[in-house]
């Protein structure tokens, strides 16, 4: 089956559903005085919102329409974020974490279809992936301060 437009929305939904946890992670960070971690969290957010303008222009060139919401992930994500929000900063993290993880994952799935399109590819290689695991280190080294 060739690279299809249901594998960018996809993808498209895991970065709209990081859009949408990190605000919320944003929304409760704000509101803590002693918080030094905001402008790194807010920095991640807005890679995770131009990733998703880029997977959007990508199935808009392809002639597809591009997804609008968070799906089931998305859902997912923010009882998970919503639970952490009441156990804490560390809690937060962690479940953010497990978002970048997540990506990461499906990032490399993609990686491995013999049929990903080379612009897609190379967007993914040299843009969409390293932004993951910059944040995952990120993530890492502010678990390991909370």
């Amino acid at each position: 089956m060739p690279w299809d437009e249901s594998k960018l929305n996809t993808l498209l939904r895991d970065e709209i559903s990081a859009v949408e946890t990190y605000q919320q992670a944003l929304d409760k960070l704000r509101n803590e005085p002693q918080v030094g971690e905001v402008q790194q969290i807010s920095s991640i957010c807005e890679d995770h919102r131009d990733s998703a303008n880029k997977l959007r222009e990508r199935i808009i060139q392809s002639g597809g329409k591009p997804t609008e919401d968070s799906g089931a992930w998305g859902t997912w994500s923010k009882m998970v974020m919503g639970g952490a929000k009441l156990l804490g900063d560390k809690a937060a993290l962690t479940a953010l974490r497990q978002g970048e993880e997540n990506g990461i994952q499906d990032y490399q799935e993609a990686l491995l279809d013999a049929d990903i399109p080379a612009d897609v590819r190379n967007l993914i290689q040299t843009t969409l992936l390293p932004r993951q695991q910059q944040h995952l280190n990120v993530l890492n080294r502010l678990i390991g301060t909370t």
